[in-house]
């Protein structure tokens, strides 16, 4: 019997396992614009994509990286690009082209604190509401969040998957935290993850319609270059990409669009129940602020609270029956964001007045203590008199 390889430990930091993820993914074109504090994902795609016969470019700014992409990948390439806050913001007209026209393409967003440069070396989380609604319209949108460095690498090899087989721009939301620290992990050997290739068409290039109302959602997609001739515009188009403003084929094109995420909950809803079973008051939490409210459920738990938390992996499509089933199942729901509450906002509305939701929030480019939230939740449903809106100031 052959001797099965031992894999090699080594410290990756979270951007740099985002950019080994996108390699391992099969990822042939970067373009990108560097901005702290994603920069050294753009860094190592410099060096490494060209050894695997791939292509690397510095665009001129984050407007044009994200049209390189676009463009890299209707070409056929599996394409990606990575930036923070105020590039992820010059990205979304294009970013709304990219869903218009149905183009698979990934995103990284590695969030620092704004609003505006806000603080560029600090953490914040202030991007979620920017990646489903950033762009203006109706458009399909998938987000994913890794809470520490082997899901970096995971997630991004995930969100190429998903680009392929749906369509559609997947959005990889990172922070500065994540980004930066490290651990020690051992990378997958290739074909350890399965890896998912776009559908190519199987007709002749006068019957191909790249934009055709599948049973299953999704057309397939030809590249350019290889003999089937169609057009992409941003306007309204019918089934072979060309204008029309007639109401039927307006209506008919943007439901389809919508549509083809709904049925796949079991690939697209990704989460993790955490001390869920017996839980009497939850968190929420994402990225980061997931991470350390581990040892904030440790340390409401010693002291008699039954804490759990349902961790958001996906962030967009939203994760409406967990977060419904929560919402049934405990008192209280406890938010903590490092914004002034984005995440919460939906959560109150998917609640429905049924349990009490209670944001955390902290803006000041630090992380959350994770004992000084378990201070204030052990607080809070004991009936200490706290607001219910509770901004955290934090000490390290």
């Amino acid at each position: 019997m052959a001797k099965s390889r031992k894999k090699e430990l080594r410290f990756y930091s979270g951007n740099e396992a985002i950019a080994y993820g996108a390699l391992y993914a099969g990822c042939d074109f970067f373009g990108g614009y560097p901005i702290t504090p994603s920069t050294e994902v753009a860094e190592i795609m410099s060096e490494e994509q060209p050894k695997l016969g791939g292509a690397f470019i510095q665009m001129e700014d984050e407007i044009a990286s994200m049209a390189a992409i676009v463009g890299a990948s209707l070409a056929g390439a599996k394409s990606m690009t990575a930036t923070s806050g105020p590039g992820f913001s010059l990205m979304q007209e294009n970013l709304g082209f990219a869903a218009m026209v149905e183009v698979p393409c990934v995103s990284c967003n590695v969030m620092r604190g704004g609003p505006s440069t806000g603080l560029p070396t600090k953490v914040g989380q202030g991007d979620v509401m920017q990646t489903r609604w950033g762009t203006h319209g109706d458009h399909p949108i998938i987000v994913l969040s890794p809470d520490c460095v082997a899901e970096s690498f995971t997630l991004t090899v995930k969100a190429f998957n998903l680009a392929e087989r749906y369509r559609t721009p997947v959005v990889l939301l990172s922070d500065e935290i994540i980004g930066h620290m490290s651990e020690v992990i051992a990378l997958p050997e290739p074909g350890e993850i399965p890896l998912v290739e776009r559908e190519a068409p199987d007709m002749p290039p006068d019957w191909y319609k790249p934009f055709e109302l599948t049973s299953h959602g999704v057309a397939p997609l030809a590249a350019y270059g290889e003999g089937y001739r169609y057009h992409v515009t941003g306007l309204t188009h019918d089934e072979y990409g060309f204008p029309t403003s007639k109401p039927a084929e307006a209506d008919r094109m943007l439901r389809g669009m919508m549509g083809k995420l709904n049925h796949h909950d079991d690939e697209l809803m990704l989460y993790e129940e955490i001390q869920l079973e017996d839980a009497e008051v939850a968190i929420i939490a994402y990225g980061c602020t997931s991470l350390v409210m581990h040892r904030t459920i440790y340390a409401a738990r010693q002291q008699g609270i039954k804490l759990g938390m349902l961790r958001l992996i996906t962030i967009w499509p939203l994760q409406d029956e967990a977060i419904n089933r929560l919402c049934e199942q405990v008192d209280t729901i406890f938010v903590p964001e490092l914004n002034m509450g984005q995440i919460s906002l939906v959560v109150e509305r998917l609640n429905r007045g049924r349990t009490r939701v209670i944001p955390l929030n902290r803006v000041d480019g630090e992380l959350f203590n994770p004992y000084d939230v378990a201070a204030t939740i052990i607080a809070k449903v004991k009936g200490d008199d706290i607001e219910d809106d509770t901004t955290i100031p934090l000490e390290i």
